[in-house]
């Protein structure tokens, strides 16, 4: 019996690293095709300092030159994300992105987004791109709409994941399950969201999952380029430690922290949702937390996975942990 997800995407191990925004470059990507999963540049990949992400152009020269670096760095299929918005200016960005994906022969796009939209999965599918679609939440109608447009593989995220964290608290181990029912048998789906070992993996497989779709796992590595105390914090902290704050679109979590804490007090104030984004100065804040390593100015997005991270090691040897999780008939 051959594993859906290596089946449909060409690759060797059924685990796909999520883009991660700057949390990715053209090292760490490769780094985990080589070893038989799916890299993926976030949108931002290698893109330091965070300034040139301010402009279309630049992020998109940036994207090139990754994807090239990424090229010569593994033969492997290795994958770009895509974020759709309705916004004009931006959709022609999404454009300009899938025909640089087809002019270098990128093997997939990982999709994060509210909703499907018919336009770009048309689009993907007429260059022969394959579409890796994780909603935002996924709910019965948007899973449903996802499969008849087309989708290759579906994300069921959890709760349990770092970076933008679902509107609704529901569990990966929740989600899971509830995204197999819908889609029956129909595509392959991949579990998301405090996915970091062989205990976590074996128990998506157990509730149905095709293969594992994780963040975290990837970050306290040796190729991450996270900063080398953000990488210490996640193996000092657990899941207990880290905090939960709400801010736009819905929720957050961090590390402890100066700005992480001041964000948790300004929630429990009650301050609305577009005051503590704005104090966690948007997603620039995850960069400088992240990469800069400074929880004074910025915050440390992680999954509830980072209880079971105890070192830091290579991506090679993080991909075969999570890979002996997978059943044997799955491989």
């Amino acid at each position: 019996m051959m594993n859906k997800v290596t089946e449909k995407l060409g690759i060797e191990k059924p685990i796909i690293q999520g883009p991660l925004f700057w949390l990715t470059n053209a090292e760490m990507v490769a780094a985990v095709s080589n070893a038989g999963g799916m890299g993926t540049l976030g949108i931002n990949a290698g893109q330091y300092p965070i300034d040139t992400s301010e402009s279309h152009n630049q992020t998109f020269e940036n994207m090139q030159k990754e994807i090239r670096k990424t090229k010569a760095l593994t033969k492997k299929p290795f994958g770009i994300n895509l974020i759709f918005t309705p916004d004009p200016d931006k959709g022609a960005f999404t454009g300009r992105m899938i025909e640089l994906m087809a002019k270098e022969k990128v093997a997939a796009a990982v999709i994060y987004a509210a909703k499907p939209i018919s336009r770009w999965f048309n689009k993907l599918r007429d260059n022969g791109i394959k579409i890796i679609y994780r909603p935002a939440t996924p709910t019965k109608e948007i899973v449903e709409a996802s499969v008849q447009m087309g989708a290759d593989v579906i994300v069921a995220t959890g709760f349990d994941e770092g970076g933008t964290v679902p509107d609704k608290a529901v569990g990966t181990f929740s989600a899971v399950p509830y995204v197999v029912d819908i889609v029956n048998g129909r595509i392959p789906v991949m579990a998301a969201g405090g996915i970091v070992d062989a205990r976590t993996a074996k128990a998506a497989f157990a509730l149905g999952a095709d293969g594992i779709f994780a963040g975290t796992a990837f970050l306290a590595t040796e190729e991450s380029p996270m900063a080398d105390n953000i990488k210490q914090a996640v193996i000092e902290n657990d899941a207990y430690d880290e905090v939960l704050f709400s801010a736009e679109p819905k929720y957050y979590r961090s590390l402890p922290g100066e700005l992480p804490n001041r964000l948790v007090r300004l929630t429990d104030e009650g301050k609305s949702k577009e005051e503590v984004w704005h104090t966690a100065n948007a997603y620039r804040g995850m960069h400088d937390g992240m990469i800069d390593g400074d929880l004074s100015k910025g915050y440390a997005s992680l999954g509830l996975g980072i209880s079971f991270i105890h070192q830091i090691d290579p991506i090679d040897k993080v991909v075969d942990r999570i890979y002996s999780g997978v059943p044997e008939e799955q491989r």
